[in-house]
């Protein structure tokens, strides 16, 4: 996972849908959660996926405008990434969880910022990017008031997830 970076050399593009697959083995209720030694493998990993995408995220915010409100949450989830870095693991098996499910939202926090910075376009129903070929939905939820509270795209086996009203 740590890679050494010489002078003209270029770190690889940080891969986000393996990021992901990598924090859905902690976060998902339909997995069985690693022990043991699977469960360090997993926390070996997730470290690794932070220490690649500390820097992109990082590179993307300073990009920003000064004034621009994704910028400081963008350094601030950084910020907040490397203390959980620096932070020890918990003894015994329940700690080392606690820890790797700490360090799995920590990735998805960065994950979602990186996309955004990044101008991923998102569903506004489950909050993940679109991605070319899959069916999609327009999306407008409209205010009693007439104006348009979110308006934007979802995916079509997103759509039972949207309360009309």
């Amino acid at each position: 996972m740590n890679q050494t970076v010489t002078a003209g050399t270029v770190a690889p593009p940080v891969n986000i849908d393996t990021m992901r697959h990598t924090i859905s083995q902690l976060m998902d209720s339909h997995v069985q959660l690693p022990g043991g030694e699977a469960l360090d493998l997993v926390q070996q990993a997730l470290r690794g996926h932070i220490q690649l995408i500390i820097p992109e995220v990082e590179q993307a915010a300073w990009q920003r405008d000064k004034e621009d409100v994704s910028r400081y949450c963008a350094l601030a989830c950084v910020g907040e990434a490397r203390g959980k870095l620096r932070a020890a693991n918990r003894p015994g098996e329940h700690g080392a969880l606690a820890y790797a499910r700490r360090l799995a939202r920590t990735l998805a926090a960065l994950c979602d910022h990186h996309e955004a910075l990044a101008g991923a376009v998102m569903c506004l129903a489950c909050d993940q990017p679109l991605r070319d070929g899959e069916d999609t939905l327009a999306y407008d939820h409209v205010s009693p008031s007439g104006s348009a509270l979110r308006a934007g795209r979802i995916y079509t086996r997103c759509a039972h997830m949207i309360r009309r009203h």
